[in-house]
């Protein structure tokens, strides 16, 4: 199960990366920077409660 949502989790932080570096100067940078970090955090959170 750890293994899964770690997956999961890092998928969704690597869509949030690319639209990081997709939507470079405006807040849609912002907003996928906000997004892998979040989904980063909740993979390693994931990772140790399981």
């Amino acid at each position: 199960m750890n293994i899964g949502l770690a997956l999961a989790l890092g998928a969704a932080a690597t869509i949030g990366a690319l639209l990081m570096f997709i939507g470079a100067p405006d807040m849609t940078a912002a907003w996928g920077f906000a997004a892998a970090m979040i989904f980063s955090c909740l993979a390693v959170i994931g990772i140790h409660l399981y």
